[in-house]
């Protein structure tokens, strides 16, 4: 058992009215709120710790391993945040195998593992023994990204960092591939031409001159003219000194909801294959995809406003201290998410062609309840993957694992625009304050 502990867990379970004051976080000092896989600690840290080990997260530190944690600098520096957690007993094996809430037994305290073990954990090691099981199979997967933790030093972990375990990244991506083309079960992307077959020494194949099919020219081009790609006319300027309200950062993201909405309709009456589908389908699938569609517009063709714009004006916005304090860990996980995709995209810089693509691909989601025609969507959609790989081949050939990594970033937009519903309403200025002033201090560093 951890030092000082025993002290701690005899406070902890005596009268539920004594020194409730005293009970605070081991990991950050906010409020506790119980006996969390082992130790007592905060709501904040217990999920942190939860979607850590499910999700079989591997972090960076940029600075020396050994950061401050408390409530305000917790989410700095999310590898000493782990790190602190494991050197404070919390025990992995108290999470549940189903990732569903509660813990796997109750009785089951603070552990000491060695440097060692801890070591295996932080760097990826340890579960690579994990990686051919379904991972992270729970409410808290990302279903998309192995290992998508945002490093303190701005860069996604470990997918994109050539610092991380690459056999991490391989047996994640080969549990990826099982997931969606490996079962007998109806899932999304199971026809994928062979997205999953670039190899572990793709990158070491010399690139070959090639040009781009006549039809992926002509496809591509209907796409990006069905698309409105003129900036944004939702007035987001505003006077030097003056203090936005909770109630007008609100009433501003409402406005530049409905017009992102607008243009998908507009969007989907000039679609190439417009005729191939019922208005019953077209109903269907913009009322299921716009919240991914209006995501995926914001982090790509209209970023330079979201980011630039919008993000000067949550500036001024000065969320109260009971604001702060009822954020809830919903919306710190799709902070946390949108952070990284927007700095993947950014690392991506991704083009209009392939935006087009992308959208194209995640709008015709065959997998939607209540759709007439399933199979010709099937269809529509393997069309666009092979205009999309076959684009991204052709215009990037030093990038072989470019079509990939677009192409996983979509079942991650879904994840976050379907968690966002739970996110209440009043904490959506509070949101965007904090995922687009981390975004806009990412870029500036850069």
């Amino acid at each position: 058992m951890v030092a000082g502990s025993e002290e701690l867990l005899s406070g902890f379970y005596s009268n539920p009215d004594d020194r409730v004051d005293q009970r605070t976080c081991l990991i950050c000092g906010d409020r506790a709120t119980g006996l969390h896989y082992g130790i007592i600690s905060c709501e904040g840290c217990k999920g942190f710790f939860k979607r850590s080990i499910c999700n079989k997260r591997v972090y960076r530190c940029s600075r020396d391993k050994n950061c401050v944690m408390s409530r305000k600098q917790r989410n700095r520096c999310q590898y000493c945040r782990l790190l602190k957690c494991l050197q404070m007993g919390m025990n992995r094996k108290a999470i549940r195998e189903d990732g569903m809430p509660g813990g796997r037994n109750k009785s089951i305290g603070p552990v000491q593992i060695s440097e060692e073990e801890i070591e295996r954990i932080m760097s990826g090691q340890e579960f690579e023994g994990e990686a051919n099981m379904s991972w992270s199979n729970n409410g808290d997967s990302d279903h998309s990204s192995p290992g998508n933790g945002v490093s303190e030093s701005n860069q996604p972990s470990p997918v994109s960092t050539p610092s991380s375990s690459r056999s991490v990244e391989l047996n994640g991506f080969a549990a990826l591939r099982d997931q969606y083309i490996g079962t007998p079960v109806s899932t999304h992307y199971q026809y994928l031409p062979h997205l999953f077959s670039y190899s572990a020494h793709s990158a070491l194949v010399p690139p070959q001159a090639r040009s781009l099919d006549p039809q992926s020219h002509s496809l591509i081009n209907q796409l990006v003219s069905a698309e409105d790609l003129e900036p944004l006319g939702t007035p987001m300027l505003i006077e030097d000194g003056y203090k936005v309200t909770q109630a007008e950062l609100f009433a501003l993201l409402c406005r530049l909801a409905d017009e992102l909405l607008f243009r998908q309709i507009a969007w989907i009456k000039k679609l190439p294959f417009f005729c191939e589908l019922s208005i019953k389908d077209y109903t269907c699938l913009l009322s299921s995809t716009w919240q991914e569609l209006i995501l995926l517009s914001s982090l790509t063709v209209y970023s330079k406003q979201i980011f630039g714009d919008l993000a000067d004006v949550t500036s001024k916005y000065s969320p109260s201290d009971d604001e702060l304090h009822r954020f809830s860990e919903e919306g710190m996980e799709v902070m946390e998410r949108l952070i990284y995709l927007f700095r993947k995209f950014n690392q991506l810089k991704v083009s209009n062609e392939e935006y087009a693509c992308m959208k194209a691909i995640n709008f015709l989601n065959q997998d939607i309840r209540g759709l007439t025609n399933a199979s010709q969507l099937e269809q529509l959609n393997k069309r666009y993957w092979y205009v999309c790989q076959d684009f991204t081949e052709y215009k990037y050939p030093h990038q072989p694992n470019r079509f990939p990594d677009l192409m996983m970033c979509l079942p991650e937009i879904r994840y976050i625009a379907g968690k966002m519903v739970n996110v209440p309403l009043e904490q959506l200025p509070l949101l965007f304050k904090a995922v687009l002033h981390s975004c806009k201090t990412s870029v500036s560093k850069e």
